[in-house]
């Protein structure tokens, strides 16, 4: 339960951007939804992008959690872990409120390279990135950046061909790849 307004309005609107869009969700239906007042909304936010905003950090900060705890107690060695990232997207794609990845969403609502918004789901990637790398290098792979983007290529791909193209065993596959992906690594 939100402690704050403030709070409130912000897991209301990443409950309303996720699952309706950012341009689609107006200020309007946060209020509504969220049962804050709109002088209560500005008191905290002086734009819809601010509180577009500040979703997206705790969308971030959420998801980023979970997708590690996710991998971390699938499996206690990085090589494992390496391969418990698609286990742990799965698990996500089999939510019921699952609606892809809310920063890809939300750079294709906002393609301008210099926006704040992109610029957020810009970072959110690079931390992604470098999890897996970290994961490479604790496996003690020879070139742990390389690896490290081809599995987040996997990754970022498993979401958008569940979500996008309906190919449901798309972490699996996704996976598979991976396994591949780890032999050739250790050549």
């Amino acid at each position: 339960m939100p402690s704050t307004k403030r709070e409130q309005l912000v897991d209301t609107a990443i409950d309303l951007f996720y699952r309706d869009g950012f341009h689609a969700t107006g200020i309007d239906k946060i209020l509504t939804e969220s049962g804050v007042a709109k002088m209560t909304l500005y008191k905290h936010f002086k734009s819809k992008d601010e509180l577009i905003l500040a979703a997206l950090r705790k969308r971030d900060e959420i998801f980023r959690n979970m997708f590690m705890q996710g991998v971390e107690s699938r499996a206690k060695e990085p090589r494992k872990q390496l391969l418990a990232i698609f286990d742990t997207l799965d698990e996500w794609f089999g939510t019921r409120d699952f609606s892809g990845c809310m920063f890809i969403n939300a750079a294709a609502e906002f393609p301008e390279a210099e926006s704040p918004i992109h610029v957020i789901c810009a970072e959110n990637k690079r931390l992604v990135v470098k999890y897996i790398t970290d994961l490479a290098e604790k496996a003690g792979f020879k070139n742990p950046d390389l690896l490290g983007q081809g599995l987040t290529l996997l990754m970022e791909g498993a979401v958008v061909m569940y979500y996008v193209g309906n190919q449901k065993d798309a972490a699996m596959q996704a996976k598979k790849s991976a396994e591949q992906l780890l032999k050739a690594a250790e050549l």
